[in-house]
C-alpha cells in the first residue's frame, strides 16, 4: 500500500472522530470545561502556594496545563473501548485500508482536541492574572512540551484500552489517573512535602514537563535542565507503549 493510500486512511479515520464532536458537543465541552473548572477551583478555594515564590497562579496555571494533558486519558480510553464494544473496530480490521489508521485517526483527533483545550486553559489563566513572562519562541516550546506529553499518555491510553477491551475495565484503570495525576508538582512544590513524598513526584514524568513549562514561560518552580527531561521521559513512553498499542490491535480477535 502507497504512502498516499496510507494518509487518506488515516486521515479518513481522523475525520471520523471529528464527526463526533459535532454529534456529541455536551461531551467536547465537559473535556473544555472540567479543566477550567480545577484551575479555578485550585486557584481560588484550595491553593495555597506553599513554598512559591511569587504569584501562586503564575505556578497553578503551567502545573494545571501539564495536568490537563493527563487527563485527557479517560476519553481517549473510553472511545477505545466503545468501537471496541460495538464491533466497529472489527469492521474496519475487515476493509482494504492501512493496518492502524484506526488508531493514528483517534490519536489525530485526540491532538487536535489537546490543542484546542490547551488555548481555552491559557486564556482562562491569562484573565485570572497569569502571564507567560519568556517570550514568544519559549511559550511555544512550552506548548510543544505539553503536546508532546500529551501524545505520549495518548497511546499508553489507547494500549491499556485494547487491553481492557470492555468500558468496565477502563473505569477501573481510570482511578489510577488521579493519583499519578496529583502526586506531581502541579499545585504544589515537593519542597513542602516529606522527603520521600518529594522524591517521589520529582520523579513523576509530569513533574518534569511542569517543571519545564515553567522555566519556559518564566514562571515561579522552574529550573533549568528540566527540558531534556521532559523530552526524554515522553519519547521514552512512546518506544514502550507505541508498539505495544499496534502489536495488541494487529492481534485483536486471534
Amino acid at each position: 500500500m502507497s504512502a498516499a493510500y496510507v494518509v487518506s486512511d488515516c486521515w479518513t479515520m481522523t475525520r471520523r472522530e471529528l464527526a463526533h464532536w459535532a454529534r456529541q458537543p455536551v461531551q467536547v465541552l465537559v473535556g473544555l470545561v472540567f479543566p477550567v473548572m480545577m484551575l479555578l477551583m485550585f486557584g481560588y478555594l484550595v491553593g495555597g502556594g506553599r513554598t512559591v515564590d511569587g504569584a501562586y497562579v503564575d505556578y497553578l496555571v503551567p502545573g494545571m496545563l501539564t495536568l490537563t494533558m493527563v487527563f485527557g486519558l479517560e476519553g481517549t480510553m473510553a472511545a477505545v473501548t466503545r468501537d471496541l464494544d460495538k464491533g466497529v473496530i472489527d469492521r474496519f480490521r475487515s476493509l482494504p485500508m492501512a493496518d492502524g489508521a484506526v488508531l493514528v485517526g483517534r490519536a489525530a483527533a485526540d491532538m487536535l482536541q489537546s490543542a484546542v483545550g490547551l488555548l481555552v486553559m491559557a486564556g482562562v489563566g491569562r484573565a485570572i492574572g497569569w502571564r507567560a513572562e519568556g517570550g514568544l519562541g519559549a511559550a511555544l516550546g512550552a506548548l510543544g512540551l505539553l503536546l508532546l506529553l500529551r501524545f505520549a499518555m495518548l497511546w499508553i491510553g489507547i494500549f491499556l484500552a485494547l487491553v481492557a477491551g470492555r468500558a468496565e475495565l477502563v473505569q477501573a484503570v481510570q482511578i489510577l489517573v488521579w493519583p499519578v495525576g496529583f502526586l506531581s508538582n502541579a499545585f504544589a512544590s515537593p519542597d513542602s512535602m516529606p522527603g520521600w513524598l518529594g522524591t517521589v513526584v520529582e520523579w513523576n514524568p509530569m513533574s518534569a514537563t511542569a517543571t519545564a513549562v515553567r522555566e519556559l514561560f518564566g514562571n515561579p518552580g522552574g529550573e533549568p535542565g528540566h527540558v531534556t527531561a521532559a523530552v526524554v521521559w515522553p519519547v521514552v513512553l512512546l518506544v514502550l507503549f507505541f508498539p505495544l498499542a499496534v502489536r495488541k490491535f494487529g492481534r485483536l480477535g486471534k
